[in-house]
Order: structure tokens, then sequence, then C-alpha cells
């Protein structure tokens, strides 16, 4: 992940969703400059704790394909491969970019093409091999620290854009990740990509009532994998709201 310290001392730090955002930005464009030359799928793919404003930054501007899967690396590099090229990172900054093989090929063949001669324009030809060149840049097997720190440099060096102006790209919803204690883990049960509860029944609905108090209110409730807790995760238009939805939802789920 990147931070930078600004002018008035205040910490920023950018996340994983931020670097999912500006990879399908970059990618978007290169593909954009190509159209009809060059036409692959590219698609972002997220869990439930992307925070909402990345994904309606992805959705609404970027115009980008978003899918959301369940929490789990697996999940996500799985739905990735579904797209020519696949964009992931989770909050915490891991993921990586993925390319199908066919795609891969070609965009080398119309290197090679390119090569021998071409009416593409001076843009489209420097599209072409900035976007031949993330295959040999990107680890796309587990995804690391290194490659992904070198791909969001060449992008930043590309676009001649500072960690400011990334990070003013959109502003996070504030949000609270919270490990409620229950009996059992075990009677909550999801679906949506973890998004919805079906079991207790009924308290989706309740859920969906609290929530609709809140501007901007986004909440769900997903068992931990690992230890007797359900995770409560909630968003709103301030910190504050963000915490009473938090704090709104871990009663109801106590109250199972």
């Amino acid at each position: 992940m990147y931070y930078y310290i600004d002018n008035e001392e205040v910490f920023h730090l950018l996340d994983g969703d931020k670097i999912a955002t500006l990879s399908a930005i970059y990618i978007g464009d290169l593909l954009q400059k190509l159209k009809g030359k060059l036409d692959l799928s590219m698609g972002v793919v997220q869990t439930a704790y992307a925070n909402g404003a990345s994904t309606k930054y992805l959705q609404e501007v970027v115009k980008a394909e978003v899918a959301c899967v369940p929490t789990g690396v697996k999940h996500l590099h799985h739905k990735a491969g579904e797209y020519d090229i696949g964009v992931y990172f989770e909050a915490n900054g891991h993921g990586t970019v993925t390319f199908k093989r066919e795609a891969v090929a070609k965009i080398y063949d119309l290197e090679k093409q390119w090569s021998a001669g071409t009416d593409a324009s001076e843009e489209q030809k420097t599209a072409l091999k900035q976007l031949a060149n993330l295959p040999k840049l990107i680890n796309q097997s587990v995804g690391d620290a290194i490659s992904d720190a070198l791909f969001v440099e060449s992008i930043l060096r590309n676009k001649n854009m500072t960690l400011p102006q990334w990070d003013a790209l959109y502003k996070d919803f504030p949000n609270r990740l919270r490990a409620q204690k229950v009996t059992d883990r075990n009677v909550f049960k999801t679906t949506d990509a973890e998004r919805i509860l079906t079991e207790p029944k009924g308290m989706q609905e309740k859920l969906n009532a609290i929530v609709a108090k809140y501007k901007n209110g986004r909440s769900f409730v997903r068992p931990s994998g690992t230890e007797d807790v359900v995770r409560v995760y909630a968003e709103a238009e301030t910190q504050q709201e963000a915490d009473a939805l938090a704090e709104e939802v871990s009663t109801l789920v106590t109250s199972q």
C-alpha cells in the first residue's frame, strides 16, 4: 500500500481499492485507444469489504465492469480469470492483474503485425507497447509487493500524477469493521458474495431497516472462518454515523 503525509501533517493511506481503481483507469485508457484494433474485456473484482466509494467510482466514472465475490484471494483470482484482463486488489493491498493467454497472444500478434507497418496512429502504437509490457511486469501467479509497486510507479509516471492527485480521485466512505462475539457463528448463513444474510430468518430485513436510516449507509454481516465471531462491516456519510450503524447492527446480531 502507499501513503503520504500532507502539508498539514495529516496521514493518508492509499489502499488496495485505490490501487485497483488506478489500475483500471490506466488499462481502460489503453484499451479505449486500441478499440477497433484490439478488443479485449476488462473487469475489476472486489469483495464486500471494498469501500463503496471505490465501487461507485469504478462503475460511474471509469465505466468498468465490477464483480463482487466472497472474501479470499482464491475467489478473487478465479473470477478475474474470466476476463481477458482481470484487476483485483484486496483492501490490504494484496492483489494483481491477470491476463488470459489468448489475450496476451492477441496483443503480441498485433505487435508483430504493426512492426511490419501499419496505418495506426502514434498514440495507438504507444498504447499497444505499454499494454504489451504489462504481462511482463506484473506477477500474475500470486502478486507481489515489488511488481505491484513497479506497476503503480509506471502508471503514476505515465500519467504524471502525484500521490495527492491519485488520492483525490474519490473519497472513501467512513466505515467501521467489528468482530462481534456470538454463541454459534454457524447459525449465520450468507449469499450474494456474503453481502446478504439468508439465516437467521428475517434478520436481513431487520438489517435493511437499520441501514435505511443512514445516508450512504451500507452494512453486512458474515461469519468468521476462523473464530467464533461474526464480522460486522458498516459504511455511512460520516464516521460518527458509520460507528452508530455498526453498533446497531452488532446489537441486532447479539439478539439472535
